[in-house]
């Protein structure tokens, strides 16, 4: 069996690993609790927070699918296992049950906050070690502010 080749080398590619494992993780939380928060919002703005958190499940796993294969292409395994994602998640949980629609703009603000931390962080790790990671993430970023913006307008 043959291992996939790395363009980094050392210090270099163990920095990237470690910043696309995170992203990795912090995404398909992001997923996960975007869709237990859909499915138990209640309140007045039911729908269009309803619909407002399938686009942020939609952004979060397609955003994990390219840092994911990003990881792969240098030669790292990533790794989005359910065991995984517990062990090392730093994004702030949801309540069980159902959810007030206030509740919910308040959690998933700070949720995607503490996300977009972390990821503008990575992107200053990566600045030197691989510039391409640091565009993937640059990206992701831009677009979790974006949906930051759209959910806190609504408190």
């Amino acid at each position: 069996m043959s291992a996939i080749t790395s363009p980094l080398k050392g210090e270099d590619k163990k920095v990237v690993t470690t910043a696309l494992q995170g992203a990795l993780v912090d995404l398909l939380e992001l997923s996960l609790l975007g869709k237990q928060a859909h499915w138990n919002v209640i309140g007045h703005h039911f729908r269009s927070l309803h619909l407002q958190l399938d686009e942020i499940v939609a952004a979060a796993r397609e955003h994990a699918d390219t840092v994911a294969e990003r990881a792969v292409a240098i030669g790292a395994n990533p790794d989005g296992r359910a065991s995984t994602l517990a062990k090392t998640s730093e994004v702030p949980e949801i309540e069980a049950g159902y959810i007030n629609d206030g509740k919910v703009v308040a959690a998933m603000t700070d949720i995607l906050g503490s996300v977009i931390r972390r990821m503008r962080e990575r992107i200053e790790a990566t600045e030197k070690p691989d510039p391409v990671t640091q565009d993937i993430l640059i990206e992701i970023t831009q677009d979790l502010e974006k949906q930051h913006w759209m959910i806190e307008a609504q408190r």
